[in-house]
């Protein structure tokens, strides 16, 4: 597969002050896809701007005619299934076809208990996660959904016209554990994952490269139970939380090495964030364009 180059853009800025122009850039750089993350609001952002994710990427599909645009990642810590269908069906339509839903189960962030809940364990994570995709699946190609979940239901749900991909808009599947990689390898068009946060502080870029061999390997076998040719999922790497860190938008050149190696992991998509000063992601915003325009020639 050849590689496709993304970013993130997150949901910090006023649309009529820098928002609007952050995604039209994008376009005219040539990005494939530009995602925001699907959050109330994220950690060391959480007491700065911090817009909706769906309301900003229907901007987006207005400002835009081109690009693809998506979620990395929405989670089912303030979300459902029913309620969400609509809104993607909605922002399907708007964008002409142009939406992919990166979706992931969730962490233990300010998300986790901003609508009052407690904070989830990792198992019971897992297991709405297990059952939000399948039923947001349905939702997304059936016109009339009942179903009883021990978590998540639907009665009569409808969703007309359905969407304008077919069968469904696609989705990126965040996973890294055995269940996880089960319904990417059952419910997704694309596999995400930001490496092992294990490493992230203390690791190599030679440990977290053997990671995510591990990672993939294991998304191969899962979808070889599942009797699906895994070379045709798309893989995709979210940058910025490897030991690498910062590295990979540090120079053209830092880049282009960094991209080539995860390549030859299997990588088919790797996304960088558009820069935010005094931020986890400040970078010169010249080499960020020059990684967009000239990255991906010197990787063919």
């Amino acid at each position: 597969m050849t590689l496709r180059l993304s970013t993130v853009i997150l949901p910090v800025r006023r649309w009529h002050d820098g928002g609007r122009d952050e995604w039209t850039r994008a376009e005219e750089l040539g990005f494939h896809a530009a995602y925001t993350y699907d959050h109330l609001s994220w950690r060391s952002f959480r007491d700065g701007p911090w817009f909706g994710a769906i309301p900003t990427l229907t901007a987006a599909a207005a400002a835009t005619r081109r690009l693809r645009l998506g979620t990395l990642v929405t989670s089912p810590n303030f979300r459902h299934p029913v309620t969400l269908a609509k809104e993607l069906i909605s922002l399907d339509d708007i964008s002409g076809g142009r939406i992919t839903l990166g979706i992931g189960a969730g962490g233990n962030g300010f998300d986790a208990t901003a609508l009052g809940q407690e904070a989830w364990t990792p198992r019971e994570r897992a297991d709405r996660f297990g059952e939000f995709v399948p039923l947001l699946d349905r939702l997304l190609t059936e016109t009339s959904v009942t179903q009883a979940g021990t978590h998540y239901s639907a009665v009569e749900a409808r969703t007309v016209p359905g969407c304008v991909q077919s069968p469904r808009i696609p989705f990126a599947v965040a996973a890294t554990g055995p269940r996880g990689m089960k319904l990417a390898a059952r419910h997704g068009q694309a596999w995400v994952t930001t490496g092992d946060p294990k490493l992230f502080e203390s690791g190599t870029p030679e440990q977290s490269r053997e990671a995510l061999r591990g990672q993939i390997e294991k998304l191969g076998k899962a979808c070889a139970d599942a009797g699906r040719d895994a070379e045709a999922m798309e893989k995709i790497l979210l940058t910025g939380f490897t030991p690498d860190r910062g590295t990979p938008l540090s120079s053209l050149d830092a880049f282009v090495d960094f991209a080539g190696r995860h390549i030859e992991l299997g990588f088919t998509e790797i996304v960088i964030h558009a820069p935010i000063p005094d931020s986890d992601f400040a970078a010169d915003p010249a080499v960020f364009e020059r990684i967009a325009t000239e990255a991906l020639s010197q990787l063919r």
